[in-house]
């Protein structure tokens, strides 16, 4: 992977006509040190987020040897990886012959589920195995995430009493899950999730084994500024102290894009400019589908490449290389008023789903990637873990 000390120098020396995906090692590794040293329990790295090879050796030599699976192809990506790393399978809809293959030949013991019906599965799957970790998941309000998962997943928590008493049954350890929903933007749903845990413990009698908060911790956006990570986990280790137990289960998370959404960013071309429209060499199909379809606000800034540029920033709308009218991303986009064609833009906070939702549609698909050792346009992450919001 080629290598370069900041984003000017790539695109001095390459001037690149595709566009230029960058990973960022050491933002990786400020995020994983925050995780590792201030979450009260283990941290799981969600694999969808960012399943390169390059990034995930960097969450794993840095210290998270666990991982959030949710299909057999990234289960056999981790295994071939790192033999010895511990997966959990918490997707809650599984093929049948994917939790057989992965109870028999990848001797995963963690199943997630929300309904008896999977539950059922689960069982019949593994020959009703007696050494598995059954986590019930329950749904709760996503009302302050960005992108809403309760909708799709989660029992709910009327449902959640029968299904945590019937898995108890069966498991050789019990556990309850939530998820706050993509990109978090209050901590006070942490405790809520938490609080409804304790409401299912007092009904049911049961201690689970196992508390997993899920992942929804949020990064930064222009739009987006949450309150520091820090204040956020407080909130969890506060909530979980008030369940009042004589002792704690263990406590799991499964951060994605908390962990690496800072490392990644785009470099793109200006193809032609239209008033206050420009349209770049990659959009929505390729590294940039959280700035169409969700709508975020990604960081933005021209490249000089040896221009000036103007003083007076302006509000751009962006369009992909591709003829669909969907690939179109709102914005605003904030960027100097001479940009022109043959300019160059870095976007930042793509190390989340960057790399995950690009196709080639229209035949539009770089999968040019490099290294680069600058810092990000915008972190949560300061000097030794203390968080703060910084521009680069």
């Amino acid at each position: 992977m080629e290598k370069f000390k900041s984003v000017d120098e790539l695109v001095d020396k390459l001037k690149p006509v595709d566009p230029v995906y960058c990973i960022r090692p050491r933002a990786i590794k400020k995020s994983v040190d925050f995780f590792m040293k201030n979450f009260p329990g283990e941290v799981l790295y969600a694999v969808k987020t960012n399943p390169n090879k390059f990034v995930l050796d960097q969450v794993y030599n840095n210290g998270i040897k666990n991982f959030d699976v949710a299909s057999v192809n990234e289960i056999k990506l981790i295994k071939k990886l790192y033999p010895k790393a511990k997966l959990f399978y918490m997707h809650t809809v599984k093929a049948r012959e994917d939790i057989n293959l992965a109870y028999k030949e990848y001797g995963i013991r963690d199943f997630a589920l929300d309904t008896k019906e999977e539950l059922q599965k689960i069982l019949e799957a593994t020959n009703s195995a007696k050494d598995l970790t059954l986590y019930v998941r329950v749904a709760i309000s996503n009302e302050h995430a960005e992108i809403d998962l309760s909708r799709k997943f989660g029992a709910l928590p009327s449902e959640a009493l029968g299904l945590i008493r019937l898995s108890k049954q069966h498991a050789n350890k019990i556990g309850i899950s939530f998820h706050v929903g993509s990109q978090c933007m209050h901590k006070i749903s942490f405790s809520k999730g938490i609080n409804e845990i304790k409401s299912l413990i007092k009904k049911t009698k049961i201690i689970p084994d196992i508390i997993n908060v899920g992942g929804g911790f949020p990064s930064i956006y222009p739009d987006l500024k949450p309150e520091p990570l820090e204040n956020y986990l407080k909130e969890i280790r506060k909530s979980l102290e008030d369940l009042n137990l004589s002792k704690l289960p263990k406590i799991i998370c499964e951060p994605g894009r908390a962990i690496v959404a800072e490392s990644g960013s785009t470099i793109v071309r200006v193809n032609l400019r239209k008033k206050y429209k420009l349209y770049i060499n990659d959009g929505t199909y390729g590294s940039l589908f959280d700035s169409g379809v969700p709508n975020f606000i990604l960081p933005s800034r021209m490249i000089s490449n040896g221009r000036v540029q103007s003083k007076k920033i302006t509000s751009f709308n962006f369009y992909g290389p591709t003829c669909d009218s969907l690939d179109y991303m709102k914005g605003p986009f904030l960027l100097p008023n001479n940009i022109k064609e043959g300019d160059y833009i870095e976007l930042g906070q793509l190390g989340a789903y960057g790399l995950t939702f690009r196709t080639n549609f229209n035949g539009f698909y770089s999968n040019h990637i490099v290294q680069l050792l600058d810092e990000p346009i915008m972190t949560m992450y300061g000097d030794s873990n203390r968080l703060s919001y910084m521009v680069a």
